[in-house]
């Protein structure tokens, strides 16, 4: 009887593990295979993917992201599921979207960020540019998590990389931030100081990332990484 009855517990805590896992288990996290096809970056896929998430993390996939107003980029590196992200811009002073709306010149930015698991957006700063200053922003997890990399002048430099940052991008030495903080649904980071290097990685699960700002202009935009076009 006792042994029958250890039997049938441990069974139960196998069987509940076994769902657990299931239900804690990403199905939207996939090589770099799926993202491609003919050497091509595979837009739509990489937005299923997002879309997945979205619902992994019971999200609304608004009507606004079956169309092109939600992007989606691999910074031309061909490393979409270690280094990209997905976007959308809620309102943008001199953006093509609000063009004309009552949001233009207001210089205020309201953004939507998407990470797979394990996603990094590549180092970059934003500098000041003739349509107006440099951006600033801070960032407030939604769903998720995510690291937020910065330069601390009072930091010193890893002395070994995190296992997290995209390899692609530690190997070709472009990587300049020295600091970063773990940060989880709810919790918010701001950049430290105008013109800083900078950049998100996404936590196991992925993340939702709502980025507040001042007016966001392509041309301030500074990679570490000469190759990325965005």
């Amino acid at each position: 009887m006792k042994k029958g009855l250890f039997s049938l517990v441990i069974g139960l805590l196998v069987a509940g593990s076994i769902s657990a896992c299931c239900c804690c288990g990403v199905d939207y996290k996939q090589s770099n295979d799926a993202y491609y096809k003919n050497g091509k970056f595979d837009q739509e896929a990489a937005k299923t993917a997002y879309k997945k998430m979205m619902k992994h993390f019971g999200v609304e996939v608004y009507p606004v992201l079956e169309t092109n107003e939600f992007w989606v980029t691999d910074f031309s590196l061909g490393d979409f599921a270690n280094a990209g992200m997905g976007g959308i811009f809620w309102m943008n002073p001199h953006y093509p979207n609000v063009k004309g709306s009552k949001y233009e010149g207001t210089g205020f930015l309201g953004h939507e960020i998407y990470l797979l698991p394990g996603q990094m957006i590549v180092e970059h700063a934003h500098m000041a540019t003739k349509k107006g200053p440099a951006k600033r922003e801070g960032w407030l997890v939604r769903n998720g998590s995510c690291y937020s990399f910065s330069v601390n002048p009072n930091a010193a430099k890893f002395s070994a990389f995190p296992d997290m940052i995209a390899q692609s991008q530690v190997r070709g030495g472009f990587i300049t931030c020295n600091a970063y903080k773990l940060l989880k649904a709810g919790e918010v980071d701001i950049l430290n100081n105008e013109g800083a290097k900078h950049f998100l990685v996404a936590g196991p699960e992925g993340a939702i990332v709502t980025e507040y700002g001042n007016f966001h202009d392509g041309d301030g935009l500074r990679f570490t990484n000469p190759a990325v076009k965005f």
